[in-house]
């Protein structure tokens, strides 16, 4: 009799191809289908030629093909093909199967479809992916979540495809019900949103203000890439920064100047608007994005708004030296936003989040992967109820130590007309985050003044809300206190 499959994946793009290679190489027999069918033989005839796979060339076949509890991963496009393969998938199913989307789906899709293929009989797991497609092929980091009686059927896998850190931690747990593992990898999407951006920033700084070749900063990110900002990103960009053209120049600087996107970001900052939380940094890197993409606006306007030009007369290295302190610093604030909205989720979907473990998770594999993450996991430990990560000691005293070069770097900046959005609103969010009294008072004033929405006061107890009659011809009524 054939041996059967440990696992199902439906989907073989790249993803998937890597990531059916990774389960195969960990001992794992695999039964691949794809919507295209001629892709299920040319793989199993291709890269995966010789190996223990199973190729199928229907949904019944895959479903056939499997071990039981049957384990059927998705790594299709997020939306409506999702849907559409649980409806086919559900009557070929049976009781206590698993269904796993591996694609980057929107958490609330995820909730709904854990409590749909629940009510089938069946369990459901959305699992965040991260790491590109040399991270499915060697170790990406997974953050999966949904159907908690679905866990020790898949944890095995799971955690022998995922990638390593300390002598074979994976970078894979449980992270907690319905679309909690999505949420965790969208989070995880929004801050890659801002690391991008900062090092972004640094790098038009230093071609526009110290008029830096491509050749120069590829010794900087290198330099840097030793230090306290070592990370994935970072390395990449030494990468890039070294590249030449054909003709011996930096290929970055032939590259368009616009930005494309698929959602995550934007997913991340209209979540943060919705469960109110100031997730500055990343919204500003969303909008970067977009302002990126009006380019043929932007160089209209360049050709009939004249603003100030630079001219920097510093000391270049000591530039770059703020430089460096000053992505430090606003790194810290992106990641302690990002912790702030997970912190949010978990009270208002009822989450119980390990979040030094997430940051364990995210410490190889991913695309955020970086050396302070150890430093989070740490804080954690440390205070398992940490209400945010700039009241730990190390991220306080980080901060504080690169705030000086911090502002150095964003007074200059503006001086001399070159934008830096996500490190200037990080400054400001470190400025507002630390202020025991902002100007909202005047704000409530105004929204009484001309809707009644009434205040609280600060010789009263918190709760008890007042209105004036600020000219007189007002009366007495108030409007209901809400908050959005």
């Amino acid at each position: 009799m054939n041996k059967k499959a440990d696992i199902g994946l439906i989907g073989l793009a790249v993803m998937g191809e890597n990531l059916v290679l990774n389960m195969e190489s960990k001992g794992y027999t695999v039964a691949v289908f794809n919507r295209t069918v001629d892709k299920v033989d040319a793989f199993v005839n291709g890269r995966g030629k010789g190996k223990n796979f199973i190729g199928a060339h229907s949904l019944q076949e895959l479903v056939e093909s499997l071990e039981r509890p049957r384990k059927v991963m998705m790594l299709v496009k997020a939306g409506k093909p999702v849907d559409d393969f649980i409806e086919q998938l559900i009557p070929l199913l049976e009781p206590g199967d698993i269904i796993i989307d591996g694609g980057n789906s929107h958490f609330p899709d995820t909730i709904r479809r854990t409590k749909y293929v629940e009510s089938k009989g069946l369990l459901y797991i959305g699992t965040g992916v991260s790491g590109g497609e040399e991270g499915a092929l060697k170790g990406p980091s997974m953050m999966p979540g949904g159907s908690p009686e679905a866990w020790p059927h898949v944890k095995e896998i799971f955690q022998a495809v995922a990638a390593k850190v300390d002598g074979g931690v994976p970078c894979c747990d449980w992270v907690g019900e319905n679309g909690a593992g999505h949420f965790v990898k969208m989070v995880h999407n929004g801050i890659e949103y801002g690391d991008m951006q900062i090092i972004n920033e640094a790098y038009h700084l230093m071609k526009e203000l110290l008029g830096m070749d491509a050749f120069e900063q590829h010794e900087v990110f290198k330099r840097w890439n030793s230090g306290v900002l070592d990370s994935y990103l970072i390395e990449i960009t030494t990468d890039i920064m070294a590249y030449k053209d054909e003709d011996g120049s930096p290929l970055v600087e032939k590259i368009l100047d616009t930005a494309g996107q698929k959602g995550t970001g934007k997913w991340t900052a209209v979540t943060a608007l919705d469960l109110g939380i100031p997730l500055t940094l990343i919204g500003e890197s969303v909008f970067s994005r977009c302002l990126s993409a009006q380019k043929d606006l932007r160089v209209k306007a360049s050709e009939v708004i004249s603003g100030k030009k630079s001219g920097f007369k510093g000391d270049k290295q000591q530039f770059v030296n703020d430089l460096e302190k000053a992505l430090y610093g606003a790194k810290i604030i992106s990641y302690a936003q990002g912790y702030d909205l997970m912190m949010e989720a978990a009270k208002e979907y009822d989450w119980n989040l390990n979040y030094g473990g997430i940051a364990l998770m995210w410490r190889g594999g991913c695309i955020i992967r970086s050396r302070f993450l150890g430093d989070i996991k740490k804080a954690f430990d440390n205070n398992p109820l940490l209400e945010n990560l700039l009241l730990d000691d190390f991220f306080k005293g980080a901060v504080l130590s690169a705030e000086e070069s911090w502002r150095r770097v964003c007074a200059t900046a503006l001086q001399n007309g070159i934008p830096v959005p996500a490190l200037t609103s990080a400054l400001c969010y470190f400025d507002g985050f630390r202020s025991a009294r902002l100007p909202a008072n005047l704000l409530q004033a105004q929204r009484d003044y001309f809707g009644a929405h009434q205040y609280e006061r600060v010789d009263k107890a918190r709760g008890e809300f007042f209105h004036t009659d600020w000219t007189g011809r007002g009366g007495n009524t108030a409007s209901t206190t809400y908050d959005v």
